[in-house]
């Protein structure tokens, strides 16, 4: 029988919203500790995975536990994975740019407003976006062929993501690669393949969630749905493209390669 334990999963929602606030709370106090606010973007994957662990203790007699460890290992190693990679980015960096232009316009207190702005913001959208990995941990139905599905769609995510940073990162540490774009290994075929790849993740995790029947789809689907339209519309790919515009070499990388989805180059 295919069950959904709607009471408990709503007591989750609850353990969601005060894990990922207090990931962000502890990430404010250590940026105002350090100085700069970019520490934030480490705290995006770690807050993910801490939600999901938190869920999964949550929700224990509830649910399928194949399905449970499925969803919580595929989200804590996706999420640890960007966050190490993010910190790792940008150590030894000062503020980053975006963060910097928004406070330098914040009415009042720039602290605060990065508080409401960015902290209390991203903690919500982990909230939202992580609906998937909450609602797969209270459907009873055991595993079938949409979570393997799923987790295919997932590791083409995590392999576009993770070896397109690698690739970048070693292209930026050569100096003889100062001022050129990045366009070899799977830069030739998206502009975004770290973008491209959280695309497949989210989905992935989408069709686990739905493995469990119709129930744990229906309250989720507006996490893909949010994380598409902000990879490919909101802070993803159209705010670095306009940050990227006008340096040498750009037009025609763009003029040859895929906006999006991989595609050999034109």
């Amino acid at each position: 029988m295919n069950h959904f334990a709607w009471d408990a999963f709503a007591v989750g929602l609850r353990w969601a919203a005060a894990t990922a606030a207090a990931v962000m709370l502890v990430t404010f106090a250590i940026a105002l500790a350090k100085g700069v606010h970019r520490v934030v973007d480490a705290a995006w994957g770690a807050a993910f995975a801490a939600v999901s662990v938190v869920v999964l203790a949550a929700s224990a007699g509830e649910g399928d536990l194949g399905r449970r460890l499925l969803v919580t290992g595929l989200t804590a190693v996706w999420g640890l994975r960007l966050a190490v990679h993010i910190a790792r980015r940008g150590r030894g960096h000062g503020e980053d740019p975006r963060y910097e232009a928004m406070l330098t316009r914040a009415p009042g207190n720039r602290n605060l407003y990065a508080l409401r702005m960015i902290y209390l913001l991203q903690g919500a959208l982990v909230w939202l976006v992580s609906l998937p990995v909450q609602a797969a941990q209270y459907a009873s139905a055991p595993l079938s062929v949409a979570a393997w599905a799923g987790t295919g769609l997932w590791a083409v995510g995590l392999f576009f993501e993770s070896v397109g940073d690698a690739q970048l990162s070693r292209f930026k540490a050569d100096p003889a690669n100062r001022g050129r774009i990045m366009d070899r290994g799977l830069w030739s075929l998206t502009r975004h393949p770290n973008y491209f790849g959280d695309f497949c993740v989210w989905w992935g995790l989408f069709l686990v969630a739905c493995d469990g029947g119709w129930r744990p789809a229906a309250v989720s689907v507006v996490s893909p749905l949010v994380m598409s339209v902000l990879l490919i519309n909101g802070s993803g790919k159209r705010l670095l493209e306009r940050h990227m515009a006008g340096r040498p070499g750009w037009d025609a990388y763009v003029a040859r390669t895929s906006a999006f989805f991989p595609w050999p180059p034109r």
